[in-house]
C-alpha cells in the first residue's frame, strides 16, 4: 500500500514539474508574456526597396529592432531597386513559410502575382510606406500622410517665398522634380504640392520657364538622384542662362543633392542660391540645411512608422484590430486599404534642433561629423 501511495505522489510531482516547464514565464513579472507567446516560432518577412537611400536603411533597422523586441524572428531583404529581385525575394519568403509579410515595393504592379501566392498560403501582407496596388492580398497600410507631405512643401514655399504678397510683375521662378511614376506616394505628394502652388502658377506669380509642371513631365523614375541632376543641369543651361532660378521644388532629399551639384556646376553661390526643398530629412540633408545649400526637408520619424506597422503585424497574427486613422484615401484598385497615416514635419535651420536633435533622431556629433 505504501508503495502505491509513493508511486502516486511521484507521478503527481512529475506532472506538476512538466506543466511548470511547459509554461513560458517572465521572471520579472512572475506571469506568462503574451508577446512571447504570440510570437513564439514566428518569422516576419520584411521586403525593402533599396539600401541606396539612408531612409530605407533606417526603416529596415527600426522594423527589425521592434519586431525582435517582441520575440519575432525577422528576415529582412533589400532589392536594390531591382523589380525582379524583389519578386524573387518575396517568393522565397513565401516558400520559407513566414508568418507575415511587410512590403515596401520597388514597383507594386510587378508584385501582384507574388502577393496572390501569399494570399493562397494564408500569409497576411502589410504595405509599408508605399501602397500595394491592384491586389486584394493586402490587409493594412502604414505610411506618412503623403498628400500632406506635398502640402507642407507647398506651404513652406508659399510662406518663405512670400508668394501671397508678390505680383506677376515681380514673379519667382520655379522648377519641379517629382517622384517615381511607379510609386503611388509620388502622385499624392504632387497633388498636395499643386493644390497650394497651382494658383500662383496660374496667376503668373510663379513662373516655370521650362514649362514642365505636370506630374508626367516632372516625375523621375526610381527616384534617381542622377536624373534629377541631369534635369536641373538642362533647365539651368536651357532656360536660366540670363536669369536666376529661385526655387527647386524637389520631392526627395536625393533630388536636392542632384540639384545642389547642378547649381554648383552652373556657378551659383550663397548670393543667388535658390530655395531647395526635400523629403526624408536624411543626415546629409540636415547637414546641407545647416550649411545653407538645402532650405528644408520633410522629417518623417521612421521609428514611429515602424511602430505603427509592428502593431499591424501583431493584429493580423493575433486576430485583433490595429489603430487606423484613414479608411477612404487609399484605394488600390481592388479595395480601400485601411491605413495609419503618420504626420510629417517640415524642418529647416530654425527648427531642426528641436525636432530632430532634441527628439533623438540625430545627435549633434553626427551632424558635426
Amino acid at each position: 500500500m505504501k508503495k502505491k501511495i509513493l508511486a502516486v505522489l511521484l507521478a503527481s510531482a512529475m506532472v506538476f514539474s512538466l506543466a511548470a516547464c511547459g509554461s513560458k514565464t517572465d521572471s520579472s513579472t512572475g506571469g506568462s508574456t503574451s508577446s512571447d507567446a504570440a510570437s513564439n516560432g514566428k518569422t516576419i518577412g520584411v521586403a525593402m526597396p533599396t539600401q541606396s537611400s539612408e531612409r530605407w536603411i533606417n526603416d529596415g533597422a527600426n522594423m527589425k529592432k521592434q519586431l525582435e523586441e517582441l520575440g519575432y524572428s525577422v528576415d529582412l531583404q533589400y532589392a536594390e531597386d531591382d523589380v525582379q529581385q524583389q519578386v524573387s525575394q518575396i517568393e522565397n519568403l513565401i516558400a520559407s513559410e513566414v508568418s507575415c509579410l511587410v512590403v515596401a515595393a520597388v514597383d507594386s504592379s510587378a508584385l501582384v502575382n507574388a502577393l496572390a501566392q501569399a494570399k493562397t498560403a494564408d500569409i497576411p501582407v502589410i504595405a509599408y510606406d508605399r501602397l500595394l496596388m491592384d491586389t486584394d492580398a493586402v490587409s493594412y497600410y502604414a505610411t506618412f500622410d503623403n498628400k500632406g507631405v506635398g502640402t507642407k512643401i507647398g506651404q513652406y514655399i508659399e510662406e518663405k517665398a512670400d508668394l501671397k504678397n508678390l505680383t506677376k510683375d515681380d514673379p519667382k521662378t520655379i522648377e519641379f522634380f517629382m517622384g517615381s511614376p511607379d510609386d503611388n506616394n509620388a502622385l499624392f505628394l504632387y497633388n498636395g504640392l499643386m493644390e497650394v502652388l497651382q494658383p500662383y502658377l496660374d496667376s503668373g506669380v510663379l513662373v516655370c520657364k521650362s514649362g514642365r509642371t505636370s506630374f508626367d513631365d516632372t516625375c523621375i523614375l526610381r527616384w534617381s538622384q542622377e536624373t534629377a541632376q541631369q534635369n536641373c543641369e538642362n533647365y539651368l543651361s536651357g532656360f536660366y542662362a540670363d536669369e536666376d532660378l529661385d526655387i527647386c521644388a524637389t520631392a526627395f532629399d536625393g533630388f536636392a543633392y542632384g540639384c545642389k551639384a547642378a547649381l554648383e556646376g552652373a556657378g551659383y553661390t550663397s548670393e543667388n542660391w535658390p530655395m531647395v526643398t526635400g523629403q526624408d530629412a536624411e543626415l546629409m540633408a540636415v547637414k546641407n540645411i545647416i550649411a545653407g545649400t538645402q532650405t528644408m526637408s520633410i522629417y518623417k520619424d521612421t521609428r514611429i512608422l515602424a511602430e505603427k506597422c509592428v502593431t499591424m503585424v501583431q493584429a493580423v497574427l493575433e486576430g485583433t484590430e490595429p489603430e487606423i486613422n484613414d479608411t477612404e484615401q487609399y484605394d488600390n484598385g481592388k479595395l480601400v486599404v485601411p491605413s495609419y497615416l503618420c504626420d510629417p514635419v517640415a524642418v529647416d535651420k530654425d527648427n531642426y534642433q528641436k525636432e530632430i536633435v532634441d527628439g533623438g533622431y540625430y545627435t549633434e556629433e553626427e551632424l558635426a561629423s
